[in-house]
């Protein structure tokens, strides 16, 4: 058998000097082919645990750059009845030659690599300690295939491959599902160590509090699926938005949603803009889902938005060990009571006078309005077209 040595030990090590999947995969098989094997293309598929996606692979060929590409859930049929599937359910290594047309025919990627002249294919199984079964795929266009002695060198490359592949996907998983549920800047600080209960830290920033307007009436109209279909819609005409422009999101509160712009690398004048900007983008597109949806009675826009900025605690808070990653202190305070006089005024969008002199644009002086244990009276400020409501919503 091929001295694989070297290489186990470079997998061994972590392959220190191949952080990513595309440089380990390129590294990996071109160690393989200097040592001998006569490998033309390998591919690496794990299943991952992510809101969007099945799985990524990496795909090596011989004298190209590693293509990475994710596998969606809703898997096709060329998936399914690709070879790989066949070893995840196994758990067994799976060999085609592809000399065997009708092997070839019946497999559409068989037939493929049959027709780009590789001779055979080998489907390793990559073994985690959990007993999870991902694949290592291995192609030749060597006359003959794979010896008895290159397929022994490839099993012996599999363990500690899938040792290395299960480390960084269980780091990739964490990533993931802390950026899906807190966001990608506060999983980010909770990831450097930032998760005791009462560490916070004072930042600047502008606040978004955003809620749907006579969601307890749609809920009682609409089937459960139906309902989660539409708030589901409803938050896709925010969330891309608030993201694209340097916005984080915090949380979903029932049918509302909290996020910040912290003001710390751009400024006040630039954070505030960006939020101004997306809360129109947001206004557009909810005016477009309510045309379409046809499930609300009002004739008011079903969308209320309060836009702050100032200071606010940010950080963990919470009881015994279940905490939340989330803002607290007087700024979030005067934006709910902001939002509950959007409602009473019939605006979709209404800011603070801290807000308004930050962000750039002229807005419409509503007046000063008495709000719910705040101590002074606070003026607030909406967008011009809200005059025009039902022109646009015609």
């Amino acid at each position: 058998m091929t001295d694989m040595s070297d290489i186990v030990a470079w997998l061994d090590d972590g392959a220190p000097d191949a952080p990513g999947p595309r440089p380990l995969m390129q590294e990996v098989c071109s160690r393989l082919a200097g040592a001998g094997i006569p490998l033309e293309r390998a591919a690496i598929f794990v299943a991952m645990l992510h809101p969007e996606i099945s799985g990524l692979s990496a795909v090596w060929r011989r004298g190209e750059l590693v293509e990475l590409s994710e596998t969606p859930h809703d898997f096709t049929e060329a998936f399914i009845a690709h070879p790989i599937v066949g070893a995840l359910r196994t758990g067994m290594p799976l060999r085609r030659k592809l000399g065997d047309t009708a092997i070839a025919c019946n497999v559409s990627i068989l037939g493929k690599l049959q027709n780009e002249g590789f001779t055979d294919y080998l489907a390793t199984p990559l073994r985690f300690t959990n007993g999870e079964v991902h694949i290592a795929s291995w192609a030749t266009r060597q006359p003959t295939g794979f010896t008895d002695e290159d397929l022994e060198t490839l099993a012996v490359v599999a363990q500690p491959l899938a040792r290395l592949v299960e480390i960084r996907s269980l780091r990739r998983t964490e990533a993931t599902l802390l950026g899906t549920y807190l966001g990608h800047q506060a999983s980010a600080r909770v990831l450097s160590g930032h998760i005791r209960r009462g560490d916070t830290e004072s930042i600047h920033a502008a606040i978004w509090l955003s809620d749907l307007r006579g969601f307890t009436s749609l809920a009682e109209r609409l089937p459960p699926r139906e309902l989660t279909a539409l708030l589901n819609r409803y938050f896709d005409c925010q969330v891309p938005i608030i993201e694209g422009r340097g916005g984080e999101v915090l949380k979903f509160m029932g049918d509302g949603l909290l996020a910040i712009f912290p003001t710390a690398d751009l400024g006040p004048e630039r954070v505030c803009s960006a939020a101004s900007a997306a809360a129109r983008e947001a206004r557009a597109n909810i005016l477009a889902l309510e045309r379409k949806a046809a499930v609300w009675r009002s004739c008011e826009l079903p969308f209320s938005l309060a836009l702050h900025v100032g200071d606010v605690l940010y950080g963990n808070v919470g009881g015994g060990r279940r905490l939340d990653f989330t803002v607290i202190g007087p700024a979030i305070n005067l934006t709910a009571r902001l939002e509950r006089l959007a409602r009473e005024l019939d605006r979709s969008v209404i800011t603070s006078a801290e807000f308004a002199a930050f962000c750039g644009e002229p807005l419409v002086p509503l007046g000063s309005y008495a709000l719910r244990g705040i101590n002074a009276p606070k003026p607030a400020f909406g967008l011009k077209e809200e005059t025009g409501l039902g022109a646009e919503r015609a």
